[in-house]
């Protein structure tokens, strides 16, 4: 799993819910969205089956990082599925998010540990 956020605050919390979950997840954060699509590029085995993403960043926000990520070949995408993790109440995020083939959901921050234990059927059988 990949968390990408460019709050350090955040991406604590997220770690913290995700562990207290009971869900055994292997996360990898990222304060970049460049930095995490770089990653996923050049990493062809990465495994990732889901990224939590914010949208509201500096350089490349969520919605960049969306466009960029769904034109990645197929074997540097994996099965990763995107939920949007957010602090935004904006009704168009939802919509433009819902938009992307890749996204499938939209959470508001802060993730709890029972939010975040429902994530594993977003991504299937571990």
């Amino acid at each position: 799993m990949l968390t990408i956020d460019d709050n350090e605050n955040d991406l604590l919390f997220t770690r913290i819910a995700l562990q207290r979950s009971g869900v055994d997840f292997d996360i990898r954060a990222f304060e970049r969205a460049q930095e995490a699509l770089t990653w996923l590029a050049t990493e062809p085995a990465h495994g990732t089956d889901l990224i939590l993403l914010d949208i509201n960043m500096p350089v490349m926000d969520g919605f960049a990082f969306l466009r960029a990520f769904e034109a990645l070949p197929d074997a540097q995408r994996g099965h990763a599925v995107v939920v949007m993790l957010s602090s935004s109440s904006d009704p168009a995020d939802r919509h433009r998010a819902a938009q992307h083939n890749s996204v499938r959901g939209f959470m508001n921050k802060p993730l709890d540990k029972d939010t975040a234990a429902g994530l594993v059927r977003l991504i299937g059988p571990r």
